[in-house]
């Protein structure tokens, strides 16, 4: 028997057949490159190109999931056998190829040479479209997809699709539900190795990316590279329709609720419809009578994050940190600053189209809307009574509760908002910031000097005549 017969019969029919097409083609062995004269042959599924036919064979393989190479050792299958060869190195455990200068040992030459560019920073395969560079030429093709819009690899139960066939087993186990990692202190399991590095990094404490501004530490490299734009300004995300920027992808989504009116987050107990879920997180304690997690310690009120609490300990502080370099004045906010500083600008660039009156900020304009419009989208749930800012119905709540957070530091006396607080201390330093110009007398309130002002105007009405009869009694009662 023949063995090249043998050997022919046993090649599968696409081989033999894409064969007989090339050789039955116009030119004999190959198909020909007409721009550079250069000779391929061409895979008859996908129409990839290659110079020898030899490499055309070890690419169907591709097509066909054929892996006619087994390693004895471990029975892993392989598609060529140079991959074979290579897998063996992993059962020797044979390095003979170091890193001069880390030290570091690699199985393979090429291994060593891909290596050494972590040290020289050399990055031979730029992008053409964005200029972008990268180490491996395999890293190039992946990051093409961004421009191309290609995404290979398909979900066969969903069908979603994804750039990297990484993303896509990562995906399948939303389908499987596997966690194969479980974290060895708390059992919690998760699908990416990664994942369970990460989290063990909340037991450890261990936050390795520490910012080289002001030295905050976080336990991942993209924690550190968003805050970056706190100091760096940096807001890449900026909307279409009003060209308002954000630092956050996600606080964009979320502005976009202003433009769309969606409500997307609705209450399972009630039904009522919320643009944040932290807005809907807020509301679900209404029915669960559960507390926000942190409370003042001086005055007990509750709130849901550490941030918004240490801000609040300000108020009974009275510390200013934030100083305004042109005036002097001094905030309790970075925030408050922020916008101060827009004062000294004197622009005002946000005009009612109703009255005519300008504006600093863009939120100034959209409350003085609502004098306008008289809405007032800040209701009691207790009483139902309606404010037109949230601080409103904020202070008017203490109505009900009977809180009175502002406590006068002299005498103990408790204030449901920090103006009278203000107003009563006075009494004790004997201020009197307003003057009469007529007469120059002075007064600790300004609604004192509105009533004394109607005895030199003569306004007459029902409280000025109360207050000017009241003088005129006393006087005659002097003669009397």
């Amino acid at each position: 028997m023949n063995p090249n017969l043998d050997h022919e019969d046993s090649k599968p029919p696409w081989i033999k057949e894409e064969q007989e097409d090339i050789y039955n083609s116009p030119v004999s062995e190959s198909q020909c490159d007409t721009d550079t004269g250069k000779k391929s042959v061409k895979c008859g599924i996908c129409g990839k190109t290659f110079k020898f036919m030899c490499y055309l064979k070890k690419h169907y393989l591709s097509h066909t999931g054929e892996k006619p190479y087994t390693c004895e050792t471990c029975g892993t299958c392989f598609s060529q056998s140079g991959s074979l060869k290579l897998h063996m190195i992993t059962h020797t455990g044979e390095k003979p190829y170091p890193c001069e200068i880390c030290g570091k040992n690699f199985t393979l030459s090429r291994s060593l040479k891909i290596h050494m560019r972590l040290h020289t920073g050399e990055k031979p395969y730029p992008c053409e479209t964005c200029g972008k560079s990268f180490t491996l030429s395999h890293g190039l093709k992946n990051h093409m997809r961004i421009h191309t819009g290609e995404k290979p690899y398909a979900c066969e139960i969903c069908g979603k699709s994804f750039n990297y066939s990484a993303y896509l087993k990562v995906h399948m186990t939303s389908h499987t539900g596997e966690k194969p990692y479980p974290c060895r202190i708390c059992g919690k399991s998760f699908t990416l190795n990664r994942s369970l590095k990460i989290h063990m990094q909340l037991h450890t404490g261990e936050k390795p990316y520490s910012c080289e501004t002001c030295g905050k530490s976080f336990t991942l490299s993209y924690g550190l590279k968003t805050h970056m734009r706190i100091h760096t300004g940096e807001k890449p995300y900026a909307c279409e329709i009003c060209g308002k920027s954000f630092i956050y992808s996600s606080y964009l989504k979320v502005h976009m609720t202003c433009h769309t009116g969606e409500k997307p987050y609705s209450c399972t107990l009630c039904e009522k419809r919320f643009c944040y879920p932290t807005a809907l997180k807020k509301h679900l304690r209404i029915h669960t009578g559960e507390k926000p997690p942190y409370s003042c310690g001086i005055c007990g009120k509750p709130f849901k994050s550490r941030c918004y609490l240490k801000k609040h300990y300000l108020s009974h502080t009275s510390e200013k940190p934030y100083t305004c370099e042109t005036c002097g004045k001094c905030f309790n906010r970075s925030g408050s600053l922020k916008r101060h500083m827009v004062t000294h600008a004197g622009e005002k660039q946000y005009r009612c189209d109703i009255c005519g009156k300008n504006f600093t900020l863009s939120r100034s304009l959209k409350v003085h809307m609502r004098l306008h419009t008289g809405e007032k989208p800040y209701s009691c749930e207790t009483c139902g009574k309606s404010f037109t800012l949230s601080h409103g119905l904020k202070v008017h709540m203490r109505s009900h509760t009977a809180e009175k957070p502002y406590p006068c530091e002299e005498c103990g006396k408790s204030f449901v908002n920090r103006s009278h607080l203000k107003n009563h201390m006075m009494f004790h330093t004997g201020e009197k910031p307003y003057s009469c110009t007529t007469c120059g007398k002075r007064f600790s309130q300004q609604s004192a000097l509105r009533t004394h002002i109607r005895i030199h105007t003569g306004e007459n009405n029902c409280c000025s005549g109360i207050f000017v009869h009241k003088i005129i009694f006393v006087q005659v009662s002097n003669y009397m």
